[in-house]
């Protein structure tokens, strides 16, 4: 199976008073490229966090966001800290025996003050192990998300080897008649420059000129090439880069074809074996 480099996923768990969320993206990248961001919280497993993405992803910019929510669960769940209170209300006592004219606390400024309400809290720790589990599961949806693209991208590519191969076949057979127009024509040349064509060493010349043009090898070169591109889509795998190679030994095919070619129906099969080749060279790119 070959995967996409791009892929998206996303889940969350609901904790006592907080909700904790995991979002990976990915995209092609010639490298594996991961950036993490995460509340502070978290800090403490970024390094482990990354060990695992880096365990299970071979190739592609990824980005991990973790997100630390608190939830309207959470916020029933306040309760007044009353020692806190009375700290508070004797310190404020104080004050106003100091300065009389001062303006007591209200009760909106009391609830805002540090430790007044006791929120519901997730240990470190705990936190720490719900963050992995969901990491983990994240990247289990990402690599489904991964292969069900890499799956459209192989269809893709092999309808694009089909074409081609429609062209290959389509030129191939021309090839000889092709090869004898082309002697002919330059003989025709040859007379009328009042030359006879029928000598020896003007045979010599014409043939070996011929040869220039002679297609045979790029078209045979070109569906060994696209043999190959069929075989490693088939045994899948982390094949991007040897897709992309192959991408390029294809195009260099298609150059010399349509440079050598003599024949109108040549050219035309030429340049539409490079738009084919183009197109599956932008497709690879986002193959792991």
């Amino acid at each position: 199976m070959l995967l996409s480099m791009t892929g998206f996923a996303a889940v969350a768990a609901e904790l006592p008073g907080v909700a904790l969320a995991v979002e990976l993206r990915s995209v092609n990248h010639r490298y594996l490229d991961v950036q993490i961001r995460l509340p502070d919280e978290l800090r403490g497993v970024e390094s482990a966090l990354r060990e695992r993405i880096v365990s299970e992803l071979k190739r592609g910019k990824v980005e991990c966001r973790i997100s630390l929510n608190r939830t309207a669960a959470g916020a029933a769940g306040l309760a007044v800290d009353a020692a806190r209170v009375a700290e508070l209300a004797k310190a404020a006592a104080d004050v106003v025996r100091g300065a009389p004219g001062a303006r007591p606390l209200s009760v909106g400024e009391i609830l805002r003050w540090p430790g007044v309400l006791a929120e519901p809290t997730v240990p470190p720790d705990e936190l720490a192990v719900h963050a992995r589990k969901l990491v983990a599961q994240a990247l289990a949806e990402l690599a489904a998300s991964r292969a069900r693209e890499g799956a459209k991208l192989v269809l893709t590519l092999v309808e694009r080897c089909e074409a081609i191969e429609v062209q290959v076949a389509r030129v191939a057979p021309r090839i000889p008649m092709i090869h004898a127009g082309y002697v002919e024509k330059l003989a025709a040349r040859l007379k009328e420059a009042g030359l006879d064509p029928d000598q020896d060493r003007l045979k010599q010349e014409l043939a070996l000129f011929a040869t220039k043009v002679d297609v045979a090898e790029e078209l045979s070169r070109l569906s060994t090439h696209i043999a190959e591109v069929r075989r490693v889509l088939a045994a899948g795998g982390s094949a991007g880069k040897r897709l992309d190679f192959l991408m390029q030994e294809l195009h260099r095919e298609a150059n010399t074809l349509g440079s050598k070619s003599v024949d109108t129906e040549l050219s035309q099969a030429s340049l539409e074996i490079k738009v084919l080749i183009e197109q599956m060279r932008e497709q690879v790119q986002n193959l792991e």
